[in-house]
C-alpha cells in the first residue's frame, strides 16, 4: 500500500501541472530551465524556485548519520527506487563519486546547514527545510533537513512530489527551496462515529494515507467497539490487542500519533478508586503496546445522574456543575498519576459533555479548574457546524480555559440527515487564522473510510497551512490523489463527487448539492428560454453522458480500489441517473424534431430507468441509519427530471414554469422558526419547512394570481409522509383534493394534472407521518404553462 500511495502522490503533483501546460519536456541530457514548480500538498509555508531542475541518475549517494530518522530514510530509498535509481549508497560523508547527492538528517547538522544555504530552517516542531540545487555536484545536491524526526520524514514526503517525468521515461527533481512547518500541532482524524467501525485493514490504509498528507493524529474512539465504551473496564482480549499493536506500529512508521480513547462516562464512578485503577490498567495495557497519547471522551452521556452513591457523597446532588467538578477531579488524577508518571506520554485529551457551543455554564466553569495541560475538544458552534470562525475559537478558548482541539464533524455520515449519502464536498468554511487559536483539528470521518479521504485530504492541508488553504484547489488535488494522477479517472471522479456534494447539518446544509450540475441545468433553462432549445439539449446531454460514463471509468480506471468498494451503490445509482437523463434529453430532442412517438418511447424508458436509480439501496449498510435508498444529486437531478416531464406532457400548451416562488407560503405549524413556511417555496433546495408533530399538519402556497395547475412536486426531507393529500382552492376556505398519495417516494414526488380551472391555493395536507417527527419539505413546486 505504501508503494501505491507514494506513486499516486508524486504523479498527482505532476499531472496538475502538465495538464495546465506549465512544464516543457526536455531531453535526458539537458538541464531544464526554470519554470513553475509542481504543486505540493499540504501547501508549504514557503516554496520558491531555486534554479534549474536536477536530472535523476541511476546512482545516488545519501549522506546520513545517527540522527537520521529511520522511517524517513526508508521512504527516501523507496521513492528513489520508484523513480529509476538502481544504486543507492549510504555514506557518513559525501564522496562526490555519485552523480547526485542527497543529505538527510537534522537541520542542525553542519553539512545540511551548509547545503541549505539561504533556505531558512524553521524552528517549529515537525518543520523542515528542503533545497534541490542543480549547481552543486555533477548533477546537483538535495538537502533534506528536519527540525525533528517528523520534520525529516515530511521533507522526504515533499521531495516525493517534486519528481517530474521526462520524455525519455526518466525523471528530474524540480529545483525548489522550501521552508515549511505546520500551523497546528494536532492534525488528523478521530474515528468517533456511530455504526460499523472501520475494519483493521481500513485503519492500516488510513494510517499510511495520513503519513502521505502529513497528518500526525489518529484518535481511536469507535463508538461501537464494546471495549471502548460499554465494557471499558475490561482489558482487550489477545486477538484485539494484537490488532491494536499493529496499528500502533504502523502509525509510528508514518509519524502518526496513535491516540487511544477510552469512554467511561456511561457507567463510571468518578470518586471510586477502583474505577480509576480499572481505567489506569486499561491505559497501561495500551502504553505497553507503544501508545503515548490518550483521550477520555465524556460526550453523549447523561450528566444529570450519578452512577454510584459515592459521587453524591463526594460532589453533591447531580447537576451540570457538579458533573464538571467530578470530571475535572477525575481527569486531573489521570493527568497527574498516569500521564505525568509515564515517559513520553503527551498531555491528556478529553471531550467534555458540553462540547458544541461557546456559551458559558456551570459545567464549563467547573471544568476550567482542571489541570491546564489537559487538552479540551470542542465541535464548534453546533454538533455539525455550518462554519468555524476565529472569533468562535477565541470564545471557546475563554470558556474552556485554553486553546481547544476541534473535533470537526465532517464528513461523518452517521446521523439521520445523512441517510443514504456519501459526503464528498471539499473541506471548507473554516476560517484562515484558526491555527493561532486551536491546538488542532481532527475530522470525524464517514463509516466509509476510503471515501472519506477527499475531506481528510482537505483537513490535512488546512491544518498544515490554514492561511494559504484554497478549498477548490485542494478538492482537485484530492480527486487527483484518489485517481493516482490519471486525468481521465480524475475527471470521472469530479463528476461523481459533484453528485455527492451536499453537506448536511442539523439545520440547513452548509454546502450545496451538485453545484456543477446545478450550474449546467441553469444554463440549460437560460438557453431554452432564449429559444435555443436544441442547443440547450445538446450542451446538457454531453454532461449527462459524462454522468452515465463516470461510474465505469472510476471502476476500471486507476481509482483507489477501496474507494470503489465504498462507493459501489452510489456508483450504480449514478450510472442509472446518467443514463435516464440522456434518454430524457433525447426524448426532448425527438419532440423538437417532431417525432412524438419516439419522444414518448424515450420518455417512458427514461422514467423507468430513473425509477431503478431511485430504488438503489445501501445493503448491507455500514451506517447506523441502516438499509437506505441511495441519494444522488437529490433536489437537483430529480427536480430537473420532474420539470422536463411536465414540459413533455404539456408540449403543445407551451413551456412549463414553477409559479410557487412568486406566491406566499403559510402552514398550520412550524417546528422551529428557522424551518418556517417561507422555505417551502423559496426556490432553494437547501432550506426546508418542518411542521409540528401532528399528522394533520399542512403547508400551502397562495399563488400570485389564479393559475391552471399542470403539475406539483413535493421534495421531501427524511421526515416525510406515509399518506397525504394534494389540495387546491380558489378562496383558501373550500378545498378540493386532486390527488391522494399513499406511496410517496420520500424523496421527490412528481404529479401531473389535467385541470382546466384556475386556482389560487395549493396545499399539502398531511394524513399520516412516517416518523415521530413532523413533516419536512425542501420545496413545494407548482407548475403551469407559460
Amino acid at each position: 500500500m505504501m508503494q501505491t500511495i507514494r506513486k499516486t502522490f508524486a504523479t498527482v503533483g505532476i499531472s496538475a501541472v502538465a495538464i495546465a501546460g506549465l512544464l516543457t519536456p526536455l531531453s535526458a541530457s539537458a538541464a531544464p530551465p526554470s519554470g513553475p514548480l509542481p504543486p505540493v500538498s499540504p501547501t508549504p509555508q514557503s516554496m520558491t524556485r531555486a534554479g534549474s531542475d536536477l536530472n535523476v541518475p541511476g546512482r545516488v549517494e545519501i549522506v546520513v548519520d545517527d540522527g537520521t530518522d529511520a522511517a524517513a530514510l526508508a521512504e527516501l530509498r523507496e521513492t528513489l527506487s520508484e523513480h529509476g535509481v538502481d544504486r543507492i549508497d549510504e555514506r557518513a560523508e559525501a564522496t562526490g563519486r555519485a552523480p547526485l547527492t542527497i543529505k538527510l538528517g537534522a537541520t542542525s547538522r553542519a553539512d545540511i546547514e551548509a547545503a541549505l544555504g539561504d533556505t531558512e530552517a524553521p524552528k517549529h516542531a515537525e518543520g523542515y527545510a528542503l533545497l534541490a540545487d542543480a549547481s552543486a555536484g555533477p548533477l546537483g545536491t538535495v538537502a533534506l533537513g528536519g527540525v525533528d524526526a517528523a520534520g525529516q520524514y515530511y521533507a522526504v514526503k515533499t521531495l516525493d512530489q517534486l519528481f517530474v517525468p521526462k520524455d525519455d521515461g526518466g525523471y528530474r527533481i524540480a529545483g525548489a527551496s522550501i521552508s515549511d512547518f505546520p500551523s497546528m500541532p494536532l492534525r488528523g482524524t478521530i474515528e468517533g462515529f456511530y455504526g460499523e467501525p472501520w475494519s483493521h485493514e481500513e485503519r492500516l490504509d488510513q494510517l499510511e494515507f495520513y503519513g502521505d498528507v502529513k497528518a500526525n493524529t489518529y484518535i481511536y474512539a469507535p463508538k461501537d467497539d464494546p471495549y471502548h465504551r460499554d465494557r471499558w473496564r475490561e482489558p482487550y482480549p489477545a486477538d484485539k490487542l494484537a490488532e491494536l499493536g499493529e496499528l500502533v506500529n504502523t502509525a509510528t512508521d508514518n509519524h502518526v500519533r496513535f491516540t487511544f480513547a477510552l469512554s467511561p462516562g456511561n457507567s463510571v464512578c468518578y470518586s471510586s478508586d477502583a474505577d480509576y485503577q480499572a481505567l489506569a490498567t486499561k491505559l497501561q495495557q495500551m502504553y505497553d503496546l507503544g501508545v503515548r497519547a490518550f483521550n477520555i471522551p465524556l460526550d453523549d452521556i447523561d450528566y444529570g445522574r450519578w452512577h454510584c452513591d459515592g459521587d453524591r457523597a463526594t460532589f453533591g446532588a447531580p447537576s451540570a456543575r457538579t458533573a464538571g467538578v467530578a470530571q475535572a477531579a477525575f481527569l486531573d488524577r489521570v493527568q497527574k498519576e498516569f500521564v505525568e508518571t509515564h515517559d513520553g506520554v503527551h498531555p491528556l485529551q478529553m471531550v467534555p459533555t458540553e462540547y458544541s457551543n461557546t456559551a458559558d455554564s456551570g459545567y464549563k466553569t467547573a471544568l476550567r479548574t482542571m489541570d491546564e495541560d489537559v487538552v479540551v475538544m470542542w465541535t464548534g458552534e453546533g454538533v455539525v457546524p455550518q462554519s468555524v470562525t476565529v472569533d468562535q475559537a477565541k470564545k471557546a478558548a475563554t470558556v474552556f480555559g485554553g486553546p481547544t482541539f476541534l473535533w470537526d464533524n465532517y464528513p461523518v455520515n452517521d446521523y439521520g440527515n445523512t441517510s443514504g449519502r456519501l459526503l464528498m464536498a471539499p473541506y471548507d468554511k473554516r476560517e484562515a487564522g484558526l491555527g493561532e487559536y486551536l491546538a488542532g483539528i481532527v475530522s470525524n470521518p464517514m463509516n466509509q473510510a476510503a471515501a472519506s479521504k477527499i475531506a481528510i485530504f482537505g483537513v490535512a492541508d488546512f491544518t498544515w497551512n490554514d492561511e494559504a488553504y484554497d478549498a477548490g484547489h485542494n478538492w482537485s488535488r484530492a480527486l487527483d490523489y484518489l485517481a493516482s494522477g490519471d486525468a481521465a479517472t480524475t475527471a470521472a471522479l469530479r463528476v461523481f463527487a459533484d453528485l455527492n456534494h451536499l453537506a448536511p447539518s442539523f439545520g440547513a446544509p452548509w454546502q450545496p448539492q451538485a453545484p456543477e450540475l446545478t450550474a449546467r441545468i441553469a444554463e440549460f433553462w437560460e438557453s431554452w428560454s432564449a429559444g435555443d432549445k436544441a442547443g440547450a439539449v445538446a450542451e446538457l446531454r454531453t454532461y449527462a453522458q459524462s454522468i452515465a460514463d463516470a461510474p465505469e471509468a472510476i471502476r476500471t480506471g486507476t481509482t483507489d480500489p477501496a474507494f470503489v468498494s465504498d462507493s459501489s451503490p452510489w456508483l450504480d445509482a449514478a450510472a442509472l441517473w446518467g443514463e435516464s437523463t440522456v434518454e430524457l434529453l433525447d426524448a426532448v430532442q425527438a419532440r423538437i424534431d417532431g417525432d412524438t412517438a419516439a419522444s414518448d418511447e424515450l420518455a417512458a424508458s427514461a422514467k423507468a430507468t430513473a425509477a431503478q436509480a431511485a430504488a438503489v439501496v445501501v445493503d448491507p449498510p455500514d451506517n447506523s441509519w441502516g438499509k437506505a435508498k441511495v441519494k444522488i444529486a437529490d433536489g437537483v437531478l430529480d427536480a430537473f427530471h420532474g420539470r422536463i416531464g411536465f414540459t413533455l406532457a404539456m408540449w403543445d400548451a407551451g413551456d412549463v414554469v414553477n409559479v410557487a416562488p412568486n406566491g406566499t407560503a403559510t402552514a398550520s405549524s412550524t417546528e422551529v422558526p428557522q424551518f418556517g413556511a417561507k422555505n417551502v417555496n423559496d426556490d432553494n433546495p437547501s432550506t426546508r419547512w418542518a411542521s409540528g408533530y401532528s399528522d394533520d399538519s399542512w403547508v400551502q402556497v397562495k399563488l400570485a394570481e389564479p393559475t391552471v395547475v399542470r403539475g406539483i412536486t413535493v421534495n421531501w426531507e427524511a421526515a416525510c409522509a406515509n399518506a397525504y393529500e394534494l389540495q387546491t382552492s380558489t378562496d383558501g376556505t373550500t378545498w378540493t383534493t386532486i390527488r391522494t398519495v399513499d406511496d410517496s417516494t420520500c424523496a421527490l414526488d412528481v404529479y401531473t394534472f389535467d385541470e382546466s380551472e384556475p386556482v389560487q391555493y395549493v396545499r399539502m395536507q398531511g394524513i399520516d407521518r412516517k416518523s415521530t417527527w413532523g413533516y419536512s419539505i425542501w420545496e413545494l413546486g407548482v407548475y403551469a404553462t407559460s
